[in-house]
């Protein structure tokens, strides 16, 4: 399916904090550019979202569970 007519057809939930998040994402990448660990990056960016007022859990645990097949 092309990508553009897929988007354009697609409803986003929550849109307007979906754009806050990319934002501050993108500002984040900006400003530290390429080449850190992914760590820097959380912590930048977790700063960034509290800057912005944005509510987030960082490391969230998941709890998985393994689905038995008989």
């Amino acid at each position: 399916m092309n990508h553009e007519v897929h988007e354009r057809n697609e409803k986003i939930l929550y849109k307007n904090e979906c754009y806050a998040v990319q934002g501050a994402i993108f500002d984040v990448y900006r400003e530290m550019g390429c080449g850190f660990l992914e760590g820097v990056y959380q912590e930048c960016l977790e700063k960034e979202l509290k800057n912005r007022n944005i509510a987030f859990v960082s490391q969230q645990e998941l709890k998985l569970k393994n689905q038995v097949t008989t």
